[in-house]
């Protein structure tokens, strides 16, 4: 069975069982189906309360591209309900590779789907436009530079037309569904979203059953499930239904064998495993190493360009044959030419991004290994440069690379890369090298720390928390986990590093997110402020009793206005200092992407459209909070 056949089942498989996916699937569970997401679509633009730009974020693999398949399978094939009259899905992949050429959004739309040529009045039609993949954007998409069209047949570069089309100047009565990874959110400024959902991915029950459903040997199941949650990592990763297939395939493997290691535990450990195993079906004559460095080449190059498309010509740069891939391909889509595959309208691509970052970083490590040249570097090496130095250089070098790189686009690369640093993995993957494997590793970890404790941005240190586990460094979340089980957490005790590490922990627990009470923690100002990610990602946000000032008020005021923010019912009872900073909350409930729903005090309770309306009248009568 190809791999997408078997990652579209089991996404299906989840969303016919309630996998979590809407506006509130981070938290509540409450689950949002295609024929119901449709409907999102079906209220008319330019009512009070419209849906016409809907976003969807979700991590790598979490399904996004699936679920906007699906709902696009569901409409042509007539199983929802819908007014639509079309829906063009487009995949920023795809217009990447238009973006020096001229089109108007007729041409454009003829130039996708050819069955529509012949069709000119397109913006008089129900329309449905899916953008999948905002993070994958290499366009400009300039909202406050780019000129105004207003005619669907006027022509101008694929960056204009998007973004005409998403502030609503084209095509106004259509409606948008665009696709992206969180960190990426932040292209589209927010006045022109009007609905932000979350792809939640697999609750801990949904792992079990996805993973008895998937072997019918009941014990090797059993076997499966206690060693992913043994692995904190692991267990983690899972929710995430790309990797849960992955871990699968590669579990059965380890565990039906004679493989005498530990089984993997790290993402890095995973791919490594899974990568090795599609070699399997190759004929013994050919050189994995030689055929995984061909790979890791054409993704690193391409990923430094930021492409996630490339051509024939590509692939023989790097050695690729493409008359032996088609071969291969043909076998079997476990073998290893299958991580490219051959795009609608564009040659080619990896199969996931994640497989580009994982293969980019082998690319890395392997050049520095048997050349000793640091790809990430743009300075030569010195002569009288220890081996050591160069070692701490290179890792040191990613990591602010991946700081710097806008939209995290580096940080799946980084998590990798210093997975690969441990001797082990060097390893697993038949790659030697002579001393300095492991103190470049405790190098690395110390300096992540470092950043850690520098970097203010909580959200941008979870991924180097992610590294920390990759490199089986758990001493910040450990001494964490110890001030939460003696009871002693106080923001006297923390260090900015232990903040952040405490943000890392509470992300990582769904079940903390249904209801996030901040009195557990630090109810107090700088436990507002250090927690908001936490804060933002919750349902039901209890902050009674916080002793919230002016400072408060503004940082929530900006945290609802968030994109990221899923606060659907907020407690702000028995804070009395909010009298002086409710005009700062009101323009936080007043953003259009705001969710909350119900906000509480001591003794009323406002709901939905009567916050904005009502708040100032409460305070400025002095009524009791």
């Amino acid at each position: 069975m190809l791999m997408n056949e078997i990652y579209t089942e089991l996404l299906i498989t989840e969303e016919r069982s309630e996998k979590t996916f809407g506006q509130n699937a981070t938290a509540s569970g409450n689950t949002v189906n295609s024929e119901q997401l449709i409907n999102f679509f079906e209220t008319s633009a330019g009512q009070d309360g419209s849906v016409r730009a809907l976003l969807t974020k979700g991590v790598a693999g979490i399904g996004k591209t699936t679920l906007t398949r699906k709902l696009a399978l569901d409409w042509a094939e007539e199983k929802i309900d819908s007014n639509a009259q079309f829906i063009f899905p487009f995949t920023f992949r795809e217009l990447n590779s238009l973006k020096e050429k001229k089109y108007s959004w007729v041409q454009l739309l003829h130039h996708f789907f050819a069955d529509t040529k012949g069709i000119s009045c397109f913006d008089k039609l129900q329309i449905v436009f899916i953008l999948d993949g905002l993070n994958e954007c290499q366009l400009p998409l300039d909202f406050h530079n780019n000129e105004i069209l207003t005619d669907v047949t006027d022509s101008a570069s694929v960056d204009v037309l998007l973004t005409n089309l998403i502030m609503g100047k084209l095509f106004p009565s259509s409606s948008l569904w665009i696709t992206t990874r969180p960190e990426a959110a932040g292209q589209i400024p927010p006045e022109y979203i009007h609905m932000v959902t979350e792809v939640g991915g697999l609750t801990d029950p949904k792992k079990d059953e996805y993973f008895r459903k998937r072997f019918r040997n009941k014990a090797l199941a059993s076997r499966i499930i206690t060693h992913i949650k043994t692995s904190r990592s692991l267990h983690f990763m899972c929710h995430i239904p790309y990797l849960c297939w992955v871990t699968a395939t590669v579990l059965e493997d380890v565990l039906k064998t004679n493989y005498k290691g530990e089984p993997p535990n790290t993402l890095t450990e995973l791919y490594i495993h899974f990568l090795l195993d599609q070699f399997k079906v190759v004929n013994e004559e050919t050189d994995p190493l030689k055929m995984i460095v061909s790979l890791g080449k054409l993704a690193f190059e391409q990923l430094q360009k930021g492409n996630l498309i490339f051509y024939e010509a590509d692939l023989k740069e790097c050695g690729i044959d493409i008359r032996a891939a088609s071969v291969y391909s043909g076998l079997s889509w476990f073998c290893p030419w299958s991580f490219l595959k051959i795009c609608v309208n564009t040659p080619f691509c990896f199969v996931h991004s994640s497989f580009q970052e994982f293969l980019a970083a082998v690319h890395v490590i392997v050049s520095f290994i048997n050349s000793g040249v640091n790809l990430l570097s743009e300075e030569e090496s010195s002569s009288q440069q220890s081996e050591q130095s160069e070692v701490k250089h290179l890792f040191q070098s990613a990591v602010d690379k991946a700081l710097q790189s806008p939209n995290g686009r580096l940080d799946l690369f980084l998590r990798f890369l210093v997975g690969l640093s441990l001797q082990t993995n060097q390893a697993l993957l038949q790659v030697k090298r002579t001393g300095g494997s492991l103190q470049s590793s405790q190098d690395t970890a110390q300096y992540i720390k470092k950043k850690i404790r520098e970097n203010p941005n909580v959200e941008r240190n979870i991924n180097l928390f992610h590294c920390l586990n990759e490199l089986n460094d758990h001493s910040l979340v450990e001494e964490i986990q110890q001030y939460l089980s003696s009871g002693s957490l106080s923001p006297d005790n923390l260090s900015p590093a232990q903040w952040s590490a405490l943000v890392f922990i509470l992300l990582s627990s769904q079940s903390l997110l249904d209801v996030f009470d901040l009195k557990k923690y630090s109810a107090s100002e700088e436990g507002l402020l250090r927690l908001l990610p936490v804060l933002q990602a919750s349902n039901l946000c209890l902050l009674s009793g916080c002793k919230l000032s002016e400072k408060s008020c503004k940082a929530l005021a900006s945290g609802l206005g968030s994109l990221t923010c899923n606060i659907r019912e907020l407690d702000l009872s028995y804070n009395n200092k909010l009298v002086r900073g409710h005009q700062e909350l009101t323009v936080g409930l007043k953003y259009p992407q705001c969710k909350l729903e119900i906000l509480r005090f001591a003794f009323f309770v406002l709901r939905c459209f009567y916050l904005t309306s009502h708040l100032g009248y409460f305070y400025n009568h002095g009524l009791p909070l």
